[in-house]
């Protein structure tokens, strides 16, 4: 009898061991089916710990019931999946549930029945019916999933295969994906390219773990330097993965490689349908898929042979996770070369500030690339300032703003107006008694949507059609938008250019790849004269027509306590700055703001990016926060506001005292309320020195709590709300 120890897919549940049958060989990183009470679970053999007392005699084991005919969970992946559980203070099973991402994947079918709209209409035609067949088109999938994307029940699917509307489609999953070939197009590299790619090249050939900062400005050919290394990665036979902030992203970079390399890469987003999932899964596992490109979940995959990982636009705050286990995919890339022992590239224009001091302390490898691809130049930045040269009352654009875009309809050019604030308006108030439409669910306002007729919290997701009447004192047609979203600027611009071709940019509108595909293809088909959009089109786009840059309200991100706030302000200005000028045509950038004094703005327009991060750095350094100091934030929620009160109490007065050490709080949270949950928040501060993972977990796991309340930690947080 042989006892191993196992690791299910259950975050409540820590190893349990089990009795492997006579005949069945599972060793460290073998995929299972165990039983657990009358269920059947997946997990990973694993290594027991050193020392430990077994508590259940042999003879009482529960026997495995399969193991499944995949390559194992290798050795570094397995020391990775602890870190990020230890770093984190997550259940090791939550980041095991990353790796095991394709429940389909794991038997042995070879294909799968998908369905996809006919073009038939069938005779009864409910509004249920209708409504699946107009956003299912050009869908495939399972009923399911279709299901999903129209937003109606699985029996309103099931009922359009029956009448002829929908078709069953078997499809392959097992299918190899096309090789990439690194002698399919080489580029010309200018000669800081060229340098930049050597370095990058014998790192990939050494094999040796090998942290790079590829810091480049906007349009400097980051992505054909970071590719010179995918090739030689090919040419060795190894996989590459590739991390994009955004899955709109990922067509983009789709077509760029295809151009380079003769075919698409690996895919690996939400967007997936099942079927894709299960047939990627299986050739990152097998070693046939040579590259994948995703988003921060493709981290975690378990591939066979690992060569390279580029995290591009690194800088950037969605590689922070803010539910679940709340990694930083940036962070755990690192770390996962470590393990791999393989180089890791971080690309940026405008690198997050800790990033730029492990360059300056020598612990990464920095490229720089200062200049613009062949003849395009960096873009002339100037401030608008917003007292001076007011917009007329009800309007949000600067006079001077509208006269450089009509310059640039004239002149055929196309421009691009930037406001981060999604919807029509962020606020909704009855002019006749002042009511504000709030969340029921969270603290937070309501954001009208005219697009789609609806108000929605950002937040829980909340959905309610505007009413006629004030719900508070009944007035009819009382209700009153405050302040701009972006399709509230669409508005204006059509009023200002009604016989301009105009496209609204946010994640409302570009919710998938595919929709990110057709966005650029009419871009580069001159069908868009101008953009709104938030911050999805600050990163990636190139777009060589584009040559004025608006930035409606600089000031937007420079309020509240946020530690990150000026960084990210000037991050996301030079980025969406970038977009100006990528060809041949000179680009040109109007920052509206009510202070063009504040430092952000003034290094903005002044070029001085150096002297910006010097000062923020300076700062921090007084403050000891990250990267000079350590920060966790511990969130205690409940349905009940007093458990939750009393819950955060006693974390706080059970505060160990440790030198170099402070916690602040519980104080409630800046959204007091979400998803129905009151919330409170605590605040650790330590120095850079100190285990504050090990003293959390100690102090924390002394403390009971009602079954109601929940306490989750963010180490490293980047929200603090």
């Amino acid at each position: 009898m042989s006892r191993i120890r196992v690791i299910l897919l259950n975050a409540a549940l820590g190893p349990l061991d089990y009795r492997l049958p006579h005949g069945m060989v599972a060793g460290p990183g073998s995929i299972v089916l165990a039983p657990l009470g009358p269920r059947q679970l997946a997990g990973v053999v694993w290594e027991p710990e050193r020392a430990e007392t077994q508590e259940v005699g042999d003879n009482r084991l529960r026997p495995l019931i399969q193991v499944y005919d995949l390559p194992p969970v290798a050795e570094p992946l397995r020391r990775l999946i602890e870190w990020t559980a230890d770093y984190y203070l997550a259940p090791l099973a939550a980041v095991l549930r990353m790796t095991l991402a394709s429940a389909s994947a794991l038997d042995g079918a070879r294909s799968v029945t998908e369905y996809r709209p006919t073009g038939h209409v069938p005779e009864r035609l409910t509004p249920q019916r209708a409504q699946a067949l107009e956003r299912i088109e050009g869908r495939q999938g399972l009923v399911r999933e279709l299901a999903l994307a129209a937003d109606v029940s699985d029996g309103v699917i099931r009922g359009l295969v029956k009448a002829g509307a929908v078709e069953a489609v078997e499809v392959s999953i097992d299918d190899p994906f096309p090789r990439p070939d690194p002698q399919h197009a080489p580029p010309q590299l200018e000669d800081a390219q060229k340098a930049a790619a050597r370095e990058l090249v014998l790192a990939v050939q050494e094999a040796e773990f090998a942290p790079f900062l590829l810091d480049g400005v906007t349009g400097s050919g980051k992505t054909e330097v970071y590719f010179e290394a995918i090739a030689e990665s090919l040419r060795m036979g190894s996989q590459t993965l590739v991390l994009l902030p955004e899955i709109a992203l990922t067509e983009p970079f789709l077509k760029r490689f295809a151009a380079r390399f003769g075919c698409e890469p690996v895919a690996w987003h939400s967007g997936l349908r099942q079927s894709q999932r299960r047939r990627a899964w299986r050739a990152v596992a097998t070693g046939q898929a040579k590259v994948v490109v995703g988003a921060r979940s493709a981290l975690f995959l378990p591939y066979r042979q690992l060569g390279l990982i580029v995290v591009d636009e690194a800088h950037e705050v969605s590689f922070k996770q803010e539910d679940g286990v709340q990694y930083h995919a940036r962070d755990v890339a690192v770390m996962r070369a470590k393990l791999e022992r393989v180089p890791v590239v971080l690309a940026s224009a405008t690198p997050a500030l800790e990033t730029r001091h492990m360059a300056e302390i020598g612990v990464y490898r920095e490229l720089k690339l200062p200049d613009r691809y062949g003849a395009a130049e960096l873009p002339e930045i100037r401030a608008v300032d917003l007292l001076q040269d007011p917009p007329p009352r009800g309007r949000w654009l600067a006079p001077s703003l509208v006269r450089e875009i009509e310059v640039n309809l004239n002149a055929g050019e196309q421009s691009l107006l930037f406001l981060n604030r999604r919807g029509y308006a962020p606020l909704t108030l009855c002019r006749a008694c002042g009511h504000r439409f709030q969340c029921p669910n969270c603290t937070a306002w309501m954001v009208e949507h005219r697009l789609v007729h609806r108000l929605a919290c950002h937040h829980c997701g909340h959905l309610m059609p505007p009413p006629r009447a004030c719900p508070e004192c009944e007035e009819v047609d009382s209700l009153v938008p405050v302040g701009p979203g972006v399709e509230r600027i669409a508005d204006e611009v059509k009023a200002l250019f009604p016989d301009a071709r105009t496209a609204i940019v946010t994640s409302d509108t570009i919710w998938s790849p595919a929709k990110a595909a057709e966005f650029v293809g009419r871009m580069e088909a001159g069908a868009i004269d101008i953009v709104v959009g938030t911050q999805l089109v600050t990163k990636g786009y190139h777009f060589p027509n584009l040559t004025l840059v608006g930035v409606v309200d600089a000031d937007l991100g420079l309020s509240g306590g946020d530690l990150r706030a000026a960084e990210r302000s000037f991050q996301q200005i030079s980025q969406v700055s970038g977009r100006a000028g990528r060809g041949e045509k000179p680009g040109r950038v109007l920052v509206q703001t009510h202070e063009p004094q504040a430092p952000v703005i003034s290094a903005l327009i002044s070029g001085d990016a150096e002297g910006f991060y010097e000062a923020e750095t300076d700062s921090r350094r007084e403050a000891a926060m990250p990267p000079f100091g350590r920060l966790a934030g511990i969130i205690v929620s409940s349905e009940d506001l007093a458990e939750a009160t009393e819950a955060a109490r006693l974390i706080g007065r059970t505060a160990p005292r440790v030198e170099n050490m402070a916690v602040f709080g519980p104080a409630p949270a800046p959204l007091a309320m979400l998803r129905g949950r009151h919330r409170q928040r605590l605040l650790v501060h330590a120095a850079r020195s100190l285990p504050v993972q090990d003293i959390i977990r100690e102090w924390l796991d002394a403390l009971e709590h009602p079954r109601g309340v929940r306490v989750a930690v963010d180490v490293d947080p980047y929200s603090f709300l």
